[in-house]
């Protein structure tokens, strides 16, 4: 079960990564192909998937750091 879960975080992670820089670099050639726009617009469509793709691993990795502080609450017992 552990595993699974390690899959599943390593899937959002690379989805989370992946797709902003792969639709904002999408969304750049369509815009530049259907107004011919100069190439600025590619560079302006990757640095904002690059901006997005930082902000979703950022988040991401504090998701995980907060679910691997609840777990080690978890696990310690109680003090008395």
């Amino acid at each position: 079960m552990k595993e699974l879960s390690l899959i599943v975080w390593l899937t959002q992670l690379g989805f989370s990564i992946a797709l902003p820089m792969g639709g904002f670099i999408w969304l750049a050639v369509w815009l530049r192909e259907r107004y011919q726009l100069g190439a600025w617009v590619i560079i302006a469509g990757a640095v904002l998937g690059i901006a997005g793709a930082v902000d979703g691993l950022r988040y991401s990795l504090k998701a995980m750091e907060l679910m691997s502080r609840d777990k080690k609450e978890k696990k310690t017992p109680p003090r008395r």
